[in-house]
């Protein structure tokens, strides 16, 4: 019997025909998401790319324009040439909406779609977007290559649903039309009727944010490049794992995402999802080092001021230097200082310390709400590229929005909001929002520079997570059950962590929570407990929403530290509030010393380069609702 094959179809559509609704993103993703295929084993003469602009694709990939006709035409083929035990991928990158379901088997609801570059508006003669492709003929597609014994992949980097939201002064561009964009008429009907037959079969279908999210593209650090930002982590997951579950891709896709200031929460369905993703990836995180530049850049993960060991072999060894990165491009970086002769292969070791806080321009959501915002405006740093923050003005106050600018993604007043306390002005509550803030996007930063993203190591720390559900408002909790993140949590909801060290080493485990507010709040240990745990050593934490909390996405963060059982002990919860930074100046583990150096570029360094300890992060996300479920 021959060894199973992987063909795909890929798509990016960022010219589009007709539709005012032009991306700059999708042609590069089509490009590094083909490149990644070819990585994991694909075989280019196995691969259709059909984009906006065909330039830097692999050799020998077949190409053409990504249109209706010959999309469907691609993923027919592909899918017939596919033998059974073989798998067909089919990715997309660009935009999504919804249109009425005129068929009746969305139940009376809507279908969604995916928009070609030659989709126009809805034509009420035929009932639908023009050209526009909708998930039912996706799904006669699917069934008829899995009929077959054929796996389907889906990967989508698109909006999927129509959530209404609007980017306000945002740099990032949503991937989704409203049906307004599409001219759909208010007074169309959707066809009542009953839900189709789901899809059987081996399938995974990865999606670049929740079903009431939006999907964005943003610029690199370049400003130039532009590239969806689930694509862009999903190549980088895919290439730096060489074995993983489509699940582990996307917790891992899904914690690089997370990492940044916008809350896009990718998600996925079917029965592949826990068996091992296709091919195998890159087998070791060193990149080569050729012509005095290190061979990986922006689309990897690298960054100015990130720091990168130098080797002479690809595995294995002592390193030769620690340089930092410079000059950095979409796929290859310069060092800031001359390369040791021998020095051929490169490991990131540490990201660079961020950046200062950056706000993006106030902007109003209301135009014509009637409150004065003088004093919010004169109280706000100026404007600039390359924002963290957008602040927004709205119902008198201030509300800040992450780098996609959408306005309480979560619910009603879900982005965090400054409120005025009693002789308090406004410059001082801004000056106070915004240094919490910067310490907790930067600790957040520090955090996943430290633990990196690679799924190659077993976690020194496993966590289970238990929920105690609040009766009514804040009443009597009930009993314990086990912890489901797609139904979230309420105010005064209490979750339990289960923490267990199951390496071989002893740990000193911290616990942090990181606010829909950008505030990082000490969890464990409290009151200067023991928070060593030996090998096989348990221990249980426990948490409570606090009640009036709004709806937002939080996190938990585990951080595991190996230790010597007689060293100093290593509590990371003191980097929670600048306060207690500042005030703890006696630490005297490495760990927390290399740490608060990260936070503090302008602090002289105390002589640590590389990072003394290979620090754990376990990231559990939570969403917080406004009631319980």
């Amino acid at each position: 019997m021959g060894r199973a094959e992987v063909r795909a179809v890929v798509v990016g559509v960022g010219n589009y025909l007709t539709l005012d609704a032009d991306l700059k993103g999708p042609a590069n993703d089509a490009r590094l998401m083909a490149e990644t295929l070819v990585l994991r084993g694909v075989a280019p003469a196995d691969m259709t790319v059909l984009t906006s602009d065909p330039t830097g694709l692999p050799a020998g990939v077949a190409v053409g324009k990504p249109v209706r006709e010959e999309i469907l035409a691609a993923l027919a083929a592909e899918a017939d040439a596919a033998a059974p035990g073989d798998t067909v991928v089919f990715y997309f990158s660009g935009h999504g909406s919804q249109a009425p379901d005129m068929s009746g088997d969305e139940g009376g609801g809507y279908d969604e779609i995916i928009l070609p570059a030659d989709a126009t508006n809805w034509k009420g003669a035929i009932g639908a977007v023009e050209n526009a492709i909708l998930d039912d003929e996706l799904q006669v597609w699917a069934q008829g290559a899995l009929s077959r014994g054929v796996k389907v992949v889906g990967l989508i980097d698109a909006c999927h649903s129509d959530t209404g939201f609007r980017a306000i002064g945002a740099e990032g561009v949503a991937r989704g039309l409203d049906p307004e964009a599409l001219g759909i008429p208010d007074d169309v009907v959707p066809v009542a009727g009953h839900e189709g037959p789901a899809l059987t079969g081996d399938f995974v279908f990865l999606y670049s944010s929740q079903s009431d999210q939006r999907s964005f593209e943003y610029p690199l650090e370049d400003g130039a490049t532009w590239q969806g930002e689930f694509t862009l982590r999903l190549a980088q997951t895919l290439q730096t794992v060489p074995e993983a579950s489509w699940a582990q891709v996307l917790a891992a896709t899904t914690e690089a995402m997370a990492q940044g200031s916008v809350r896009q929460m990718p998600d996925g369905e079917g029965p592949l999802l826990d068996a091992q993703a296709f091919g195998t990836g890159q087998a070791n995180l060193r990149f080569p080092v050729e012509g005095g530049r290190f061979m990986a850049g922006l689309l990897q993960g690298m960054a100015t001021g990130a720091e990168v060991a130098v080797y002479a072999d690809p595995a294995g060894g002592e390193p030769l230097a620690v340089l930092t990165l410079d000059d950095v491009s979409p796929r290859d970086a310069g060092f800031d200082a001359p390369l040791p002769e021998a020095a051929l292969w490169g490991e990131l070791v540490a990201a660079p310390p961020p950046e200062p806080l950056a706000l993006a321009a106030a902007v109003r959501a209301d135009e014509s709400d009637g409150f004065d915002y003088a004093d919010w405006i004169a109280a706000l740093p100026p404007g600039e590229g390359g924002a963290d923050l957008v602040p927004i003005l709205t119902e008198g106050t201030v509300a800040f929005a992450g780098a996609d600018g959408v306005l309480d993604p979560e619910g009603p007043r879900s982005s965090p909001r400054i409120t005025l306390q009693p002789d308090e002005s406004p410059a001082e509550a801004v000056d106070q929002f915004l240094t919490l803030a910067a310490h907790g996007l930067h600790l957040r930063e520090v955090l996943s520079g430290a633990t990196g993203r690679s799924l190659t190591g077993t976690a020194p720390v496993t966590m289970t997570l238990d929920r105690r559900a609040a009766a009514g408002a804040c009443g009597k909790v009930g009993e314990l059950a086990p912890f489901d993140p797609d139904h979230g949590v309420a105010p005064c909801d209490q979750l339990w962590l289960t923490l267990t060290n199951t390496g071989g080493k002893t740990q000193d485990v911290s616990v942090l929570y990181f606010s829909a507010a950008y505030e990082v709040q000490p969890i464990w240990p409290a009151g200067n407990m023991s928070n060593r745990l030996a090998p096989g050593e348990s221990t249980r934490v426990g948490l409570q929403i606090e009640a009036g909390s709004t709806a937002g996405l939080e996190e938990i963060w585990v951080l595991a530290v190996p230790v010597d059982p007689d060293g100093p002990r290593v509590d990371l919860t003191r980097l929670a509030a600048p306060e207690m930074t500042r005030a703890y100046a006696g630490a005297s583990d490495e760990m927390t010393l290399w740490l608060e150096d990260r936070m503090d570029p302008e602090a002289a360094s105390r002589g640590f380069t590389l990072k003394p300890a290979p620090l754990s992060m376990i990231r559990q996300l939570v969403r917080l609702t406004s009631g319980s479920e």
